[in-house]
């Protein structure tokens, strides 16, 4: 059983480290576009059409000069936070690497820093579902039900076949 736990941890972090590797990638390659400066748009937001460091289900709604200063303030207060839990997950994930590449490889080290990391990527997402929360709350009525609709757009349908 706790090989089976630990694997299931190797498993959620390889999977949830996939983006802050290809962000790694992006920054270092010599001829990709520049890194991010601090007038770019917060992480996780701001990728693909509509007003640049929105969230995309707030793109295609028209908000008002204060719920536009409201939704900055909220997502620009959470980069510290996340940047710090981006670096977490990623130095753990190296350290994971390498300790699995080592001659000296240790299975409580390697637990500890799978553990370390996605409890990182946990933090980064509860981080999102709760800015999430605080943009609705500034949105009005008919504004949250046009990013409901954007979200049951984006919802892909369960096959009743396969289990929950």
């Amino acid at each position: 059983m706790k090989y089976l736990s630990i694997a299931v941890s190797l498993l959620l972090l390889s999977a949830c480290s996939m983006p802050l590797l290809a962000l790694a990638q992006q920054e270092s390659a010599p001829d990709g576009p520049p890194a991010r400066t601090v007038e770019g748009p917060p992480p996780g937001f701001g990728h693909g059409p509509g007003t640049p460091g929105l969230p995309p289900f707030l793109h295609g709604i028209d908000l008002s000069e204060a719920q536009q200063d409201k939704v900055f303030a909220a997502t620009y207060a959470q980069a510290p936070l996340l940047r710090e839990q981006e670096k977490i997950a990623f130095k753990a994930h190296a350290q994971l690497r390498a300790l699995a590449g080592s001659s000296a490889y240790d299975d409580a080290k390697a637990s500890a820093l799978a553990n370390t990391a996605a409890q990182a990527m946990a933090k980064i997402s509860l981080q999102q579902a709760r800015l999430e929360q605080q943009l609705l709350a500034v949105l009005t009525p008919e504004q949250r039900q046009q990013a409901q609709q954007w979200h049951d757009s984006r919802q892909v349908p369960r096959d009743p076949r396969r289990l929950p």
